[in-house]
């Protein structure tokens, strides 16, 4: 386990959130925990699999990317070294990987979740058949995003036209 220095834990029903510190040691222990995704191969073969859309706003403003979910870790528990999800983003030498995601379905908390000093966006519907309320946490650790590193869209993110 990465040692990251820890502020305290939140725990509810279902939920313990462990919440390191919020500066740049936090986010470099993700970085090095998520480095070997990089190869979108180890993410697969650590259990990531891709939702296949590519996902940006209609007007060209910004987006997220693909989405890589690890089933197996949405349980219920907050790891800032396990994130549910990789975020890539198409680029002409294949999937780059952009940012990570947490994610807890609503039904598994009943307090707001925070990690690195961050409320979760949330609780919200589904985005799409079968996904629960949840809430979740964009990190851009791995690609600058202006409007912040836990903001939703990151304008410098794109995707292919179809």
């Amino acid at each position: 386990m990465l040692a990251l220095a820890l502020l305290g834990v939140v725990g509810t029903a279902g939920v313990i959130a462990v919440q390191p510190d919020t500066g740049q040691s936090a986010l470099a222990a993700v970085r090095q925990a998520t480095a070997r995704y990089h190869d979108v191969r180890a993410a697969e073969a650590a259990g990531y699999v891709s939702t296949v859309e590519c996902v940006a706003l209609p007007d060209g403003s910004g987006g997220m990317g693909i989405h890589y979910v690890n089933f197996g870790l949405i349980d219920g528990m907050l790891r800032a070294d396990e994130p549910e999800i990789l975020v890539y983003e198409p680029s002409g030498r294949g999937l780059r990987l952009v940012a990570v995601e947490y994610f807890i379905p609503a039904e598994a908390t009943s307090v707001h979740p925070e990690l690195f000093g961050q409320p979760f966006d949330g609780p919200m519907p589904g985005h799409g058949p079968g996904q629960p309320v949840h809430y979740d946490l964009h990190a851009w650790v791995w690609k600058p995003n202006p409007h912040g590193m836990f903001a939703e869209w990151n304008p410098n993110v794109s995707c292919p036209q179809h």
